[in-house]
This record gives C-alpha cells, sequence and structure tokens, in this order.
C-alpha cells in the first residue's frame, strides 16, 4: 500500500483538473411584462479598514511563528498557530484575500497599466516574502491556511521515492509561469480558480473542487502537504527567497553531536546529512557534472522560449475573446448554429466579427509575447535544479535545506539536546 501511494499521488495532482469546467454566464433574458432589475444584485464591498486589520493580522501572525519557530522552538505553538490561521484566513476571510493567489495580482498590475494593485494584495504579497529572506519559510509555517489544513492533516507520513519527488517538485514551476502568463494577458486567474481548498473554506465551489480538495486532504495524511510541495507557486518564490534567510529553523538549539536520530524525521526530505556520513565522490567527477550542467542552461531557456512561444495559440485558449472568436469561426465553416450562451449574448452585443477577430489576434500576440519569457523561465529553473544536484557542499551537522524546509518543527522531539529554559 506505502509503495502504491506516490503513484497514486501523483496520478491526482497531474489528473485533477482534467474534469473541471468553467461555467457560462447567462445572457440576461428580456422581460416584456414590466419586471424591473433588483438594485442590490451585489454583495457590499468591505469597508477598507478590515483589510488593513488583516495585514495587521498577518505580521502578527509571522512575528509568533518566527518566534515559535527559531527562539522557542516549540512545535505545539506551531500547530496551534496553524489552528489559528485556518480559523481566521482560511474558514472567516474564506481563504482571501491570499498571499498564494497575489501573485496574479501583481502579474496583472505590472503587465497592465490600467489595473492598479491594491495595496492591501501587494503587502500580502511581500510581507510574506520578506519574513522568508529573513527567517525563512515561517509563513509555511503557522501562517498560510493552505498549508495549515494540510499540516493538521498529515498524521501518519510516509517518504515517496525521490525520483518521484524531484520530477513534482518541478509542476510548482510550470504552475507559476502559466499563472503569470495567464493573469498578465489578462485571460485568468488560475490559482484561484483551482485552489482546492477555498471550496471548503467557502463552502460554495464547484463539486469537482471540494472533491479535489477532500482528496488531497486524505492523500495528505501519508504524503504531507501534496499541494504545498507539488503545486503552490507561491511557494517556488518563498523557496528562493529562504534559501537567503539571515536567520534559519535549526534542528538542534545547540551545536549537532551528529546521533543521526533526525535523519529521517522530516517527511519533506528537507534534512541535509553531515558530511561525515554521507557518501563521497571524486571531485574531478563532480566538476565535469557540474560543468555539463552549467552549459546545458542556456540549452534548456532556448528550448524552453522556443517551445511556449510555438504553444502560444494554444495556451491563449483560457482566454474568454479567443474562445468566442473560435466558436463563431467553427459556426461559420460548419454552419451549425452554436447553443453555447456566450455565442448569444455576443449576437445580441451588436460586436461586428471584425472587431472580435481583432481582439482575438490582439490576445494571441500577447500570448506569443510572454510566453517565450515563461519558457526562458522554466529552462533556466530546470538548469538550475540540476546544477544544484551536482553541489555538494561541506556539512559537520545536520541541518535543514533552507528552501525546502517548511520550519513546521517536526524534527525538534527527535533532538536529545533539549533547550535551556
Amino acid at each position: 500500500m506505502k509503495k502504491a501511494l506516490p503513484y497514486i499521488i501523483f496520478i491526482l495532482l497531474l489528473g485533477w483538473h482534467l474534469a473541471i469546467f468553467a461555467q457560462d454566464r447567462f445572457p440576461r433574458p428580456e422581460f416584456e411584462t414590466g419586471h424591473v432589475y433588483p438594485t442590490n444584485q451585489y454583495a457590499s464591498p468591505r469597508a477598507p479598514v478590515w483589510e488593513y486589520i488583516d495585514v495587521a493580522v498577518l505580521i502578527g501572525s509571522l512575528i509568533v511563528t518566527t518566534w515559535l519557530a527559531l527562539k522557542k522552538r516549540s512545535r505545539r505553538g506551531l500547530i496551534w498557530m496553524s489552528v489559528f490561521s485556518l480559523a481566521y484566513f482560511g474558514f472567516y476571510r474564506e481563504g482571501c484575500i491570499c498571499a498564494v493567489g497575489s501573485v496574479q495580482n501583481v502579474s496583472l498590475a505590472l503587465f497592465n497599466t490600467g489595473y492598479s494593485i491594491p495595496l492591501s494584495a501587494l503587502l500580502f504579497f511581500t510581507i510574506p516574502l520578506l519574513f522568508s529572506l529573513a527567517y525563512g519559510r515561517v509563513f509555511c509555517a503557522g501562517v498560510c491556511p493552505l498549508g495549515a489544513i494540510q499540516e493538521l492533516s498529515g498524521i501518519k507520513p510516509v517518504k515517496i521515492p525521490k525520483y518521484v519527488e524531484l520530477f513534482l517538485a518541478f509542476v510548482p514551476f510550470i504552475y507559476l509561469a502559466l499563472a503569470i502568463l495567464f493573469a498578465s494577458t489578462k485571460s485568468q486567474f488560475l490559482i484561484c480558480r483551482y485552489d482546492p481548498f477555498v471550496g471548503i473554506f467557502r463552502l460554495d465551489a464547484p463539486y469537482t473542487m471540494v472533491i479535489f480538495g477532500a482528496l488531497l486532504l486524505l492523500a495528505g495524511i501519508f504524503v504531507n502537504r501534496p499541494y504545498c510541495r507539488f503545486l503552490c507557486p507561491y511557494g517556488v518564490l518563498l523557496n528562493i527567497f529562504s534559501r537567503f534567510a539571515g536567520k534559519h529553523l535549526t534542528i538542534t538549539p545547540a551545536e549537532c553531536t551528529n546521533c543521526r536520530l533526525c535523519e529521517h524525521a522530516c517527511p519533506y526530505d528537507a534534512i541535509l546529512p553531515s558530511d561525515t556520513v554521507q557518501s563521497k565522490e571524486e571531485p574531478t567527477k563532480s566538476r565535469k557534472r557540474f560543468l555539463l550542467y552549467f552549459l546545458f542552461v542556456p540549452v534548456f531557456a532556448v528550448a524552453g522560449a522556443f517551445l511556449l512561444y510555438n504553444l502560444a495559440p494554444s495556451l491563449s485558449a483560457v482566454n474568454s475573446t479567443v474562445r468566442l472568436a473560435r466558436e463563431i469561426k467553427t459556426e461559420q465553416k460548419t454552419g451549425i448554429e452554436s447553443d453555447l450562451k456566450t455565442v448569444a449574448a455576443y449576437k445580441e452585443s451588436g460586436k461586428t466579427e471584425a472587431e472580435l477577430f481583432a481582439e482575438e489576434e490582439s490576445v494571441i500576440k500577447r500570448f506569443q509575447s510572454g510566453a517565450p519569457w515563461a519558457g526562458i523561465f522554466l529552462g533556466i529553473s530546470f538548469g538550475i535544479g540540476m546544477i544544484s544536484l551536482s553541489i555538494k557542499t561541506k556539512r559537520s551537522e545536520y541541518k535543514p535545506h533552507q528552501g525546502k524546509c517548511y520550519s513546521c518543527g517536526r524534527c525538534f522531539k527527535y533532538c536529545p539536546i533539549k533547550v535551556k529554559v
């Protein structure tokens, strides 16, 4: 059963989106009975002061979590912070505003002058990154509601094969690149649309998303934090920033004695062993592999740019204007009238086909401009990932990998050296 679990998770993570489809908006009906549309069709927006209260709660939660992880070294305290964050940012705030989804707001603002990003969204994007640069991934430890709900469900962790983990670890980079591309072209907020837990927080998502979120939680009982590890696009940024953290969670509060009790404690395989016990390789062989991988980086970047550029017309189909234009073209070609409600709404709008097709071409050109950059990012990321596998650093103690470590504190109890009170 344990050997089969990684493959089940793999199928779930890569195939979940196939069952999800967007719902088209119905065109407004024309009444001939004197019906008047109600004026209050939308909920009143939240008062701006509450947005800054959310920011204050975020900062306070990050400060407390940092203290619990780095100073107090309390796994129990981090669990209670996860409970609080899940209650506040998850169920009370219904998963919004969210640092993970704010990636899209920033992307939309950077590439579209007509969009002004809310200050609260910008702060939710930057503050966790600044904390990760200073103290590691404390946001993941007990503040992110998506991570919290998974951390609380991980009760019987098992490790997945190394090669499977390495393969799945690249998926968040693809997700991030596509999310930025889709948001910057004003096509879709991919992260928000496919958030697996927002349906649980709000209890009003399509049943397919609720099912997927529940499946992730069930899988998370054995494979800890599957979304954080193999999907979360914001985690890519946190991973990069935390590698340069000035201070970071440590396994032991004092000098490591290399007792090896913590060696298999981390369910995320984020503990780096001491070089006194790890296998050593000939320096010449290591240097040759490093040089080879380094030379491949620009090759991967060019290949990624070429691939994504050619995929741009297909990727542009996520844009509603492109989909509508292609449906109209199909209708013209086949002579069969489409029954899609978006097509009916378009025909009633008075927009000409020339205008629609011009908009379609404009969107495709935007995709062709942005897609190569996404490909370059993926190619460089893949190349750097290969290089990192060839680098062997000298360590005289067991320590967490600063990029992969979620600062969850699971390793604390395995260290025989206790914190002095």
